[in-house]
């Protein structure tokens, strides 16, 4: 990502980090875990021929900033998460934008949506589930196969210190038992990914974004259901299909998303759960297409 405009932008909570390149239509892409935003290095440059490509990192990760939060883990919500990239989008001049999130970026991407419908365009969700969907159907699969989701939100310091600890250890189990080989993931991306889980303030805040998912990111989603409140901008659901997205819901997420948005649409994606970065080329495809659709 050479070529790409790297800045921090100041949201009034924190500061974020942001890499851009292109011109055309406006799309934010935001990462996951254990990831940064390095995680769109083979697709935001195909993006950047067609569209004005913004690749960020969430609050808490990589260059981004890690504020203080409190007992009730609401600085790390997905809400104000969410808040912050309108704001960044809005800092470079883009009032409406499409956005792409994976895994965690994409939690934080739907409630963008929820919450700022107004601002946006469309809504690339990959390999994830809203909070409340995957939490009233957690499982013993769930359990074992989801780890981050139940250790990381444990009380602090225990969690922070298995990341410090072992962030190398965790990273390379992520990357490669999720469905991924982990020879796809360069030396100093592998090196980045693991010194954003070891460093005691980005540990915290990861910890801190887990424990929200767990428990405010939950009544925010119930919020929505039970207000009748959907998701307006149109739907495109890619997922792993050798992950538990594709192996663990009988409804599929298509139709599982179809309880959250009435626009839907999508498809398994050949390649582990870090499928953007195994398979760069195919996710452009993907999502360009989508991104430049007028219907």
């Amino acid at each position: 990502m050479r070529d790409f405009t790297a800045v921090h932008i100041e949201t009034g909570d924190t500061s974020i980090f942001v890499r851009s390149s292109g011109s055309g239509p406006p799309i934010l892409l935001l990462h996951g875990f254990p990831q940064t935003h390095l995680m769109w290095r083979g697709v935001a440059p195909l993006l950047a021929r067609e569209f004005t490509v913004v690749c960020a990192d969430l609050r808490g990760y990589g260059q981004s900033g890690c504020p203080s939060s409190g007992v009730d883990h609401a600085p790390y919500a997905k809400r104000e998460m969410a808040q912050d990239m309108v704001v960044v989008m809005q800092r470079l001049g883009f009032q409406r934008f499409s956005v792409a999130g994976h895994d965690r970026g994409g939690r934080v991407a739907y409630r963008m949506a929820l919450d700022h419908p107004d601002h946006i365009e469309r809504l690339a969700v990959l390999d994830v589930l809203p909070v409340e969907t995957v939490w009233q159907r957690a499982n013993a699969e769930f359990a074992l196969g989801y780890w981050p989701w139940s250790l990381l939100a444990q009380p602090a310091p225990l969690p922070e210190k298995v990341l410090i600890a072992s962030a190398e250890a965790i990273v390379d189990t992520a990357l490669g038992r999720w469905g991924t080989s982990s020879e796809i993931f360069p030396p100093e991306v592998r090196a980045a990914y693991i010194e954003g889980l070891r460093e005691p303030d980005h540990a915290h805040a990861i910890c801190e974004e887990y424990r929200a998912a767990a428990d405010i990111d939950r009544v925010h989603d119930r919020g929505d259901h039970e207000a009748g409140r959907k998701i307006r901008a149109p739907v495109l659901a890619l997922w792993s299909a050798q992950g538990p997205l594709d192996n663990w819901y009988a409804e599929g997420p298509v139709a599982l998303w179809h309880e959250w948005a009435d626009d839907v649409r999508g498809h398994a994606f050949n390649g582990g759960h870090f499928f953007p970065e195994q398979a760069p080329e195919q996710t452009a495809r993907a999502l360009g297409g989508f991104f430049a659709a007028l219907d």
